[in-house]
């Protein structure tokens, strides 16, 4: 069997099992040859109570977002993941400069420069040492790369003019056909539908989400009147899409700049004003509220997984009213998934 691909709609299908997926990045450092750090990410069953495009050009990028990115990044790192005490006194919100000073080695005078914008060209040493002190995923090491090099008025680092990645991996068919019970999508770097399971269609097609030729979720969210009934938190939800998106690609990426100037016409103040803001670090997990035309109201955990240019994300009921309507949304379809050329 194979997976939903481009513009493939299929039937429903029910999860039998409880999903566990545990996978280990290793990322290494090209130039020195250092292990920079592994990471374990473990999906698993939150039980009971728990469409196509049709100009402006983009802003230039803030010598500020650099800044922002690191101080958004150390005040959502608490200190118990870093191995510090939390302490009855702290109200800063995640880490203190000082002990990102301590954990990464760069002074904090130099942190506070970086932070408040005053200094834009820190060297590939001290982003490391950042890097790996804010336990950073593939993806924001990129990110903060980028927003280094455009700080300081150099090129982006990736993913140049390469397109967004459409194939979809051996090894990652492979664990979606693993997946074939569970709503799960694969994106590429703007946001476009590149694969997803059955129960994905079943979850999200009636929603409109995968309609069109090339679906892309940014474009459905904002210029798609269903979007707004779908997520009765369509504010946050934007807010983290945009997040995603911006995190993905430099402002340079011809492809992001295509796709940002047809919505900067389409969509308005609603996209322009969140292009403009100061960078977020992106969510790897939450909790969505998505109305389904049959199932009503659901509460959907999801965690996210960097795949090489692409995301994957999958969905999971994160209570057990969620649990009993999906059970009733997919029971009447059949299971498996269905191959489709994209």
């Amino acid at each position: 069997m194979a997976v939903l691909t481009g513009t493939a709609r299929g039937r429903p299908c029910w999860w039998a099992r409880v999903v566990s997926l545990v996978v280990r990045v290793m990322v290494a450092s090209v130039g020195g040859g250092v292990v920079v750090g592994k990471a374990v990410v473990i999906l698993a069953l939150v039980g009971p109570g728990s469409g196509g495009r049709p100009a402006v050009d983009s802003p230039p990028m803030s010598e500020s977002e650099l800044g922002a990115f690191l101080r958004a990044r150390r005040e959502g790192l608490t200190p118990d993941r870093v191995g510090l005490p939390v302490g009855p006194r702290r109200r800063t919100p995640g880490l203190r400069r000082a002990e990102v000073a301590t954990l990464s080695g760069v002074s904090v005078d130099y942190l506070t420069r970086l932070e408040q914008g005053r200094d834009r060209n820190p060297s590939p040493q001290v982003l490391a040492a950042l890097a790996d002190a804010l336990l950073l995923s593939v993806g924001e090491r990129v990110q903060l790369r980028n927003l280094s090099k455009a700080a300081a008025g150099m090129g982006a680092l990736c993913p140049g003019g390469q397109p967004p990645e459409w194939e979809v991996a051996p090894t990652m068919r492979a664990l979606l056909e693993r997946l074939a019970d569970t709503p799960a999508v694969l994106l590429n770097r703007v946001g476009d539908v590149v694969a997803h399971t059955r129960a994905y269609a079943c979850l999200a097609g009636p929603v409109g989400l995968v309609e069109g030729g090339a679906p892309n979720r940014v474009w459905f969210l904002f210029t798609d009147e269903r979007a707004r009934r779908a997520y009765p938190d369509w504010e946050r939800v934007a807010d983290e899409w945009v997040a995603v998106l911006r995190a993905g690609s430099s402002r340079e990426d011809p492809h992001l700049v295509r796709l940002v100037e047809e919505l900067e016409v389409v969509a308005g103040a609603a996209f322009v004003d969140r292009m403009g803001d100061a960078p977020v670090v992106p969510r790897r997990t939450g909790v969505e509220r998505l109305v389904h035309p049959r199932a009503g109201e659901l509460r959907l955990s999801y965690e996210v997984l960097d795949a090489g240019g692409q995301q994957l994300v999958v969905y999971l009921p994160s209570d057990e009213a969620t649990e009993v309507a999906l059970e009733d949304l997919v029971r009447s379809h059949g299971g498996g998934l269905r191959a489709v050329s994209g």
